[in-house]
């Protein structure tokens, strides 16, 4: 499975950036994608994900992006988008496309990571 990640850049606090991730390769398996980022110092964390489960959409989200963040996927397209909106500066990380087999709470087989896209809100 490969990841591809685009959309990252440069916001002043207050904007907006839309994240892509295709998702090529042996993807017939993988149920859950999302995003987690890294920020300079600190651990790598959750962002959103995104399941199908029973051929619905389940979402997650870190309370620090809730109501400002919205994570959908095209399976036409096998992409996943992580629109941003009230951007700040706290949201100043690498961000970095995630995909996996997750059953009932387990991951199943490997967790695959695209090459991370850098995200900066400064004044």
């Amino acid at each position: 499975v490969q990841l591809q990640a685009s959309g990252g850049g440069s916001v002043q606090p207050g904007g907006s950036l839309r994240l892509s991730c295709a998702a090529s390769g042996r993807i017939f398996n993988i149920n859950n994608m999302g995003w987690y980022r890294q920020a300079p110092g600190k651990q790598r964390e959750l962002v959103a994900t995104i399941a199908n489960i029973a051929k619905e959409s389940i979402t997650n989200y870190s309370d620090s992006v809730k109501g400002r963040f919205t994570i959908s996927r095209d399976n036409a397209k096998n992409t996943v988008y992580l629109q941003m909106n009230s951007l700040q500066p706290a949201d100043t990380a690498v961000y970095y496309c995630n995909a996996k087999r997750v059953v009932k709470g387990i991951i199943y087989g490997s967790t695959y990571w695209g090459q991370g896209t850098q995200v900066t809100v400064s004044s």
